[in-house]
């Protein structure tokens, strides 16, 4: 898709969560993508690269048109591929939070039926129970972005975005009093402990209501700290993790260009039971980190005015218009990545994505980025390429 230019000025809001204060600053652009090395693999399709493994000698997809996990090195060979369709006792069910690598040999994934841990071959590893029955659930995916890792204290655990329903919905107060985004999961214990509330002065407890993917979090964790973001609110709340759960350390208020707002939606329209997610909206969508630099990926959003042409359009039952006209207004929307210093917290940068790569997101690893090559729209080819992807100072 095509691409907005980028190349604006950032601002940054930095409070501390003891001493607030405000700093202000001007940043110009002092980073860019540089596209290094490729890798071409013989599949079919249109997978999408998820997560890289910690020694970055493996890197696993997944793909929807066959419900299949494939993993493959970095000399473009499947090391091998597995499928969990059907009702089997190792099976996850409905997929609800693509696979993360828990170290070289095996992966983790949440489903319907739990968090499940398979080795490369897909033998299931062990399967932890959800802490609540789940009715229903409802995700959106995106290229590099499935469950993740941390060490804390030398013990790993798991961080998986939270499904409870805590016995409410999002039309009622109790809700986003007791919203948490974030299950901290120690495997050993098999525990869950929830976390990341919403934060005082939230956007999300203004009375209004609000869907699911207006506040799916992105999320990275790096040395005992939980960077995190929750979809349209444009601020990076970071924590300190332990094996008690999360204290909120900072808070980064974010201000990107062209960041639309979300519409405002009654608590009355919602109703118990349902999940209700709208792929149009603003929302910071992954956040990684690479060699001190924290990455935030943004989607701007469609104009409100622009998704109600659309629903129109759709309605009149010209589907086929309908679509052309979403591609259009899709290519028009601003997506980029804003680029932080981990230590100073400073915006050092907002980049636009390489010519003619997968803008649905990427993964990283080993100091790469692993970008995706956009689908060829005229013909499906036989081979998918993988571009790796340094961040370079000019």
């Amino acid at each position: 898709m095509k691409k907005l230019q980028m190349y604006l000025l950032g601002a940054l809001i930095f409070c501390s969560c003891t001493r607030p204060k405000e700093v202000k600053q001007e940043i110009t652009t002092s980073y860019s993508f540089e596209v290094i090395d490729s890798l071409d693999l013989n599949i079919l399709g249109d997978p999408l690269i998820i997560d890289i493994s910690p020694k970055a000698d493996l890197v696993v997809f997944y793909d929807y048109a066959n419900e299949e996990f494939i993993i493959a090195d970095f000399l473009g060979n499947i090391v091998n591929r597995f499928s969990k369709k059907g009702d089997n006792p190792d099976s996850f069910g409905f997929l609800m939070e693509l696979p993360g690598f828990i170290n070289d040999n095996q992966l983790a994934l949440a489903g319907m039926k739990g968090i499940f841990i398979y080795d490369l071959e897909g033998n299931m590893i062990k399967k932890l129970a959800h802490p609540e029955s789940l009715g229903g659930a409802g995700f959106m995916t995106f290229s590099g972005k499935g469950i993740e890792t941390v060490l804390i204290d030398g013990k790993q655990y798991l961080l998986s975005k939270s499904v409870r329903t805590r016995d409410t919905f999002a039309g009622e107060q109790k809700f986003y009093d007791n919203f948490r985004a974030i299950e901290l999961i120690d495997i050993e214990a098999e525990e869950f402990i929830e976390i990341v509330p919403f934060e005082q002065n939230s956007q999300f407890l203004d009375g209004n209501g609000y869907f699911e993917s207006d506040y799916a979090p992105a999320f990275e964790a790096k040395d005992e700290k939980l960077y995190i973001a929750l979809g349209a609110e444009q601020r990076l709340n970071i924590y300190s993790l332990s094996s008690e759960g999360a204290k909120l350390d900072t808070i980064v208020k974010l201000t990107i260009p062209g960041f639309e707002k979300l519409p405002i939606t009654s608590r009355s329209e919602f109703s118990k039971g349902t999940i209700t997610i709208n792929g149009g909206t603003p929302a910071i969508r992954n956040i990684h980190i690479v060699d001190g630099k924290i990455l935030i990926q943004y989607y701007c959003g469609i104009p409100e005015d622009r998704m109600d042409e659309l629903e129109v359009l759709w309605n009149s039952g010209d589907e086929e218009e309908s679509e052309r006209l979403y591609d259009q207004v899709e290519n028009e929307v601003i997506q980029g990545v804003l680029i932080l210093d981990q230590n100073t917290l400073e915006v050092i940068g907002n980049l636009e994505y390489p010519n003619k790569v997968n803008k649905s997101g990427f993964a990283s690893g080993g100091g790469y980025l692993w970008m995706e090559k956009a689908p060829n729209d005229e013909e499906e080819e036989d081979f998918l390429r993988i571009y790796k992807v340094k961040l370079a100072e000019k």
